[in-house]
């Protein structure tokens, strides 16, 4: 069965954007040569499944060639339909129905880059496996949380850490069987 991977960055203090969803802060951490493992990481998976507000943000900052290398299956999490575009699809159904669906299929595992709604139904139906956190060195002090209160506790095992210069701290935890 595939695994459902969370790769993403935090504040310190546990915000993934700051108010009006601005992701300005991970700038901080920009420096010229270093991905922080994403490339390493995006080998290991074939599908996406992004929510709307943060694949807007990346769209327009990055372009969508970021997600839809022509490759792999782009899911994004919408409330409103909309036409889907080569292998981007939007998808206004069950999100846990689809993660089931699609950890039943063959293929590499599958990637979740947010929003804090997607990620927080994911955990209250116990779907994510692994989580890739990083945090970078700021307290933001309001904004959108990555964990939101109301899930059910979960234990998870550490897996690994690791630290860059620019003062970026990886966490790597899975879900404990």
């Amino acid at each position: 069965m595939r695994k459902l991977s969370l790769f993403i960055a935090t504040s310190l203090d546990g915000y993934i954007a700051k108010p009006n969803d601005d992701l300005s802060f991970l700038k901080l951490v920009e420096k010229e040569g270093e991905d922080y493992g994403y490339a390493k990481f995006t080998d290991t998976i074939d599908t996406l499944i992004i929510g709307r507000k943060t694949y807007d943000y990346v769209v327009r900052e990055i372009g969508s060639s970021h997600y839809d290398n022509g490759e792999r299956d782009v899911y994004i999490i919408t409330r409103t339909k909309k036409p889907n575009a080569g292998k981007t699809k939007f998808f206004t159904g069950n999100l846990s129905e689809l993660v089931l669906q699609l950890k039943s299929e063959s293929g590499k595992n599958i990637y979740c880059d947010g929003g804090a709604e997607i990620v927080n139904e994911l955990l209250k139906n116990d779907l994510i496996d692994e989580m890739i956190i990083s945090i970078i060195p700021i307290l933001l002090g309001n904004g959108t949380r990555l964990f939101k209160d109301g899930r059910p506790e979960q234990m998870l095992e550490f897996v690994t850490s690791k630290t860059f210069d620019t003062g970026l701290v990886q966490l790597q935890y899975k879900r404990k069987s």
